[in-house]
């Protein structure tokens, strides 16, 4: 089971060469300016209850290593390891490794850092920046381009739940539950993978919060020689970036916020924010085939429900479940680059082969050619977790199915059941019901929604500009498909984020993008 939420390497490397077609408008003048980086305050650099062993350590940058799940970049980019608080209640406590990916700016005018999230959360910094770098180009001659593995991710104590074998067992689970042993072996599923990522974490399972990277991005802003933190968040990074700016309100620099979270829905509303996102996309899709949606949709309904009863057979010996198909799909959705190999996957699914919805589903669950599957689905559930409060008992859940039904025919039943599921008997308490992105006196953020967004629907832009206060969130539009907007091939929206971040060019809320 994994959440349709994630800013993934495959879409990142889908959308540097993803396009629209058309050129581009927009419906204001470029207004005003952010804050130099030179108009901070000495002030702003401190950061009470830190001793300075952290505070003022010195990051020994080196060649980047290789792993297996992310290979070696290139010789532009040096790796360091930053100390950071397990706990920052004890700041004098145990320390914990963060690992951090750089490449220097390459222009004379060095603005500083421009730190960098691609969502998740859990995604890997460490492996998606050097191939994200192609789209900042214009970016890093004037920043150092920055980015690392949140707490819990990849190189900085990555934590793995459950072993490859696990994993490819647990995609027989049935993520929308029939009867009540199907209902049983799902929420026992679920159980189970909170115990593997307890005893694969131990005690840093209480501490990977968004709150927690939140803190750590400001002890990087700090060691890093940085004033204020340049910071360009993506999907769930646009989450964490607006917690930074409410905890740190007098240290936001230039803040983008692309395909954002909605900072106001709780664990349930994301849900259903979700299943509205991805029947849009799948609308959208449909009606480019020249079909009706909802005739569509019904078809494509009635094969899940199919492959649900009978498993598909494929060209690898494994067998395609509902729970993959509907992966297989999703993942099209967050491009419209994508959208023929959905058209292909779907036909040859029709006519009773699963291979390609399947090879679809293995490139969002980052299982490679070997059968080795990759951490960030673990992290992503670890840090999620331990943000959301609520806990929707299964009961409670199947009094929601007919509205997520409604929203949605393909998606609303499979969303609705992970509400159940995604966080059933987590080992340690949730944080919140909703994050706090509120930050008076903050500089001006760059928030940009797209309105054919999937996994992070356009609604929820205009939401994080509202509650980080009026003046502060700058609304940025585009009218486009695909998870982001940034480097999707609207010059429109390339060229406000770069005025803004380079030149601190604030555009006028409202700025419509087409």
């Amino acid at each position: 089971m994994s959440r349709f939420v994630r800013w993934t390497a495959a879409t990142a490397a889908a959308l540097l060469v993803a396009g629209c077609s058309g050129g581009s408008s927009d419906s204001g003048d470029d207004k005003g300016s952010a804050p130099t980086p030179s108009s901070a305050t000495s002030s702003s650099r401190a950061s009470p209850g830190l001793p300075a062993s952290l505070t003022s350590q010195k990051l020994d940058w080196g060649r980047c290593e290789g792993t297996a799940d992310s290979p070696t970049p290139g010789n532009d980019w040096q790796c360091a390891t930053l100390k950071v608080p397990l706990d920052y209640g004890k700041p004098d406590g145990e320390t914990i490794g963060l690992a951090l990916i750089r490449a220097k700016a390459t222009g004379g005018s060095r603005i500083g850092s421009l730190l960098f999230n691609f969502g998740g959360p859990g995604q890997s910094g460490i492996s998606v920046m050097p191939s994200y770098a192609g789209t900042v180009s214009a970016l890093r001659e004037r920043y150092d381009l920055v980015s690392w593995d949140p707490r819990g991710v990849g190189a900085s104590e990555g934590v793995r739940c459950r072993s490859d074998k696990e994993i490819e067992t647990a995609e027989s689970v049935d993520p929308t539950p029939d009867d009540a042993a199907e209902e049983k072996a799902y929420l026992q599923d679920a159980a189970d993978f909170g115990k593997g990522c307890e005893k694969a974490a131990g005690n840093l399972i209480a501490h990977v919060s968004t709150t927690d990277s939140a803190r750590d991005m400001d002890l990087m802003r700090q060691v890093l020689g940085d004033t204020k933190t340049h910071y360009f968040g993506i999907s769930y990074g646009t989450e964490l970036g607006g917690v930074y700016a409410h905890l740190f309100p007098k240290n936001v620099g230039r803040l983008i916020l692309d395909a954002v979270v909605d900072p106001s829905a709780d664990m349930v509303g994301h849900a259903k924010n979700q299943a509205r996102g991805f029947q849009r996309a799948l609308d959208d899709y449909l009606k480019s085939t020249g079909q009706d949606p909802d005739e569509g949709s019904r078809k494509i309904a009635a094969l899940l429900k199919r492959i649900d009863a009978a498993p598909l057979p494929t060209s690898s010996g494994r067998k395609l479940t509902q729970g993959l198909a509907l992966t297989g799909i999703a993942v099209t959705l967050y491009s419209a680059q994508s959208w023929p190999a959905l058209t292909g996957a779907l036909d040859a699914a029709e006519q009773g082969d699963g291979s390609d919805l399947l090879a679809l589903s293995d490139s969002y669950n980052d299982r490679d050619a070997s059968g080795h599957y990759g951490t960030t689905t673990h992290a992503q559930r670890v840090i999620s977790c331990l943000d959301d409060k609520q806990r929707p008992t299964a009961a409670q859940t199947k009094k929601q199915l007919p509205e997520f039904r409604k929203i949605s025919p393909v998606f609303g039943e499979f969303m609705g059941w992970d509400t159940a599921g995604w966080c059933h008997d987590w080992p340690v308490a949730g944080q919140y019901d909703t994050p706090e992105t509120s930050a008076p006196g903050a500089a001006p953020v760059l928030v940009v929604g797209n309105t054919g967004d999937p996994a992070t629907p356009y609604e929820g832009a205009r939401k994080m500009a509202d509650e980080l206060g009026k003046g502060i969130g700058v609304m940025l539009t585009w009218k486009g498909e695909g998870h982001g907007a940034y480097g999707s091939g609207n010059d429109c929206v390339d060229s406000t984020v770069n005025a803004y971040l380079l030149d601190g060019t604030v555009p006028n809320d409202g700025k419509v993008c087409s």
